[in-house]
């Protein structure tokens, strides 16, 4: 049995294939319905910007919604800790639903 040993840097974290998954490589989500924010995007957008958190349609990347569900998760990976990354992430959706309940 032999076993892999995985890269990694003291500053860079865990070396993916990814560069934009340097560091811990967690990506935090979750899938929300939020029809009225989404009829105002710019407002959805600046809190996503707020809170370091991206917004994605539910099939992952470049992929639309269905029935105003958005998949949002943290933005940042590189030089925060998992607990750090998931708070964004909290963060984020908490604000969106905030801003949901407002309109």
């Amino acid at each position: 049995e032999q076993v892999a040993k995985f890269s990694h840097d003291e500053h860079l974290g865990y070396i993916t294939s990814c560069p934009t998954n340097l560091g811990t490589a967690l990506r935090a989500s979750v899938h929300i319905r939020l029809p009225k924010l989404s009829q105002d995007m710019a407002k959805f957008e600046s809190i996503a910007n707020q809170f370091n958190v991206q917004i994605r349609g539910i099939h992952g990347e470049h992929s639309e919604t269905v029935d105003s569900t958005y998949d949002i998760s943290n933005k940042r990976r590189l030089g925060m800790s998992e607990v750090e990354l998931v708070q964004d992430m909290y963060s984020g959706v908490k604000a969106m639903i905030e801003a949901e309940n407002s309109m």
